[in-house]
C-alpha cells in the first residue's frame, strides 16, 4: 500500500501508527539502525496480518534517532535525548488530531523512561494513544546478543558481519543496571554486547519475529475496539 495523499483521508478514520527505531551502536558485528529494521519488520508483518484491515491505519516515517544516551563513548551512535523524544512525540500526537487516535510502537530499550512521561502527557492531553513496546521472552537477552542478532539473521542477513560476532556481558546484575543507568552500556560491557550472539540463527529470529507481530497484532485489534471509526 503506497503513502495516500491528504484526501484520501477522512476526519476519525485512521489510527496512526508511529515506529520508534534508535541509531546507536550493536556491538562489532550489527549496524547502528538495528533497531529501527527490526522495528520496521514487526510493524510490516503486523499490519500485513490478515486480521488486520490495512486501510484503518496510516503508517507514520519510523523515527531512526531516538533517546541512546545509554551508548555514549562508543563512534556513529546519534541520540535525540530523552526529552527531545517526549516533546518531539507529543507534538506529534498532538497534530495527529485528525486521526481516531496513535498507536506508538517502540522498538529501543533506552526509550521506555521517554514514553512512561509520554503516556502522561497524551493522558493528560485527552489523546487517544496507545504505547506498545517489543516484548521480553523466555531466554532473551538485551543488546546484540542472541535475540537481536538472529532476528537480523532471519529479517535482513546480510547486514550481519558474521565473521566479528563476539561475546559481551552476559550475566547482568541489579548492580550493573543501576550502574548502566549512570554511566552508559560501555561500563558493563567494553564492545556494546550485552548478551552471547555466537551461536544466533536465522530460525531463532522468524521465531522471535512472529512473537513480536503477534503482540502487535493484539494491540493494534485492542486499538480498533477502543476507538471505533464513526459509522456513516
Amino acid at each position: 500500500m503506497g503513502i495516500p495523499t491528504a484526501g484520501d483521508i477522512k476526519v476519525s478514520e485512521r489510527i496512526v501508527v508511529l515506529p520508534l527505531g534508535s541509531w546507536e551502536q550493536h556491538g562489532p558485528h550489527l549496524p547502528l539502525h538495528t533497531d529501527t529494521v527490526i522495528v520496521d519488520a514487526v510493524v510490516d508483518a503486523a499490519l500485513g496480518d490478515t486480521s488486520i484491515a490495512a486501510n484503518e491505519f496510516l503508517r507514520a516515517p519510523t523515527l531512526p534517532i531516538t533517546a541512546s544516551d545509554e551508548h555514549e563513548g562508543f563512534t556513529g551512535g546519534l541520540s535525540s535525548g530523552t526529552e527531545a523524544l517526549i516533546a518531539s512525540v507529543v507534538a506529534i500526537a498532538r497534530s495527529a488530531s485528525w486521526a481516531r487516535g496513535i498507536c506508538i510502537v517502540n522498538g529501543h530499550g533506552g526509550n521506555i523512561p521517554a514514553l512512561t512521561k509520554i503516556s502522561s502527557a497524551l493522558e493528560y492531553e485527552n489523546i487517544s494513544s496507545h504505547i506498545w513496546s517489543l516484548p521480553r521472552y523466555t531466554g532473551g537477552d538485551m543488546h546484540a546478543g542472541h535475540t537481536e542478532t538472529s532476528l537480523l539473521l532471519h529479517i535482513a542477513p546480510e547486514l550481519v558481519r558474521q565473521d566479528v560476532i563476539e561475546v559481551g556481558a552476559t550475566e547482568i546484575s541489579t548492580d550493573d543496571m543501576n550502574l548502566m543507568k549512570i554511566s552508559g552500556v560501555k561500563a558493563v560491557s567494553p564492545n556494546g554486547v550485552l548478551g552471547d550472539p555466537r551461536h544466533a540463527h536465522a530460525d531463532h529470529g522468524r521465531a522471535v519475529l512472529a512473537l513480536y507481530t503477534t503482540s502487535l497484532v493484539e494491540a493494534l485489534q485492542s486499538c480498533i475496539t477502543r476507538w471505533p471509526a464513526p459509522t456513516a
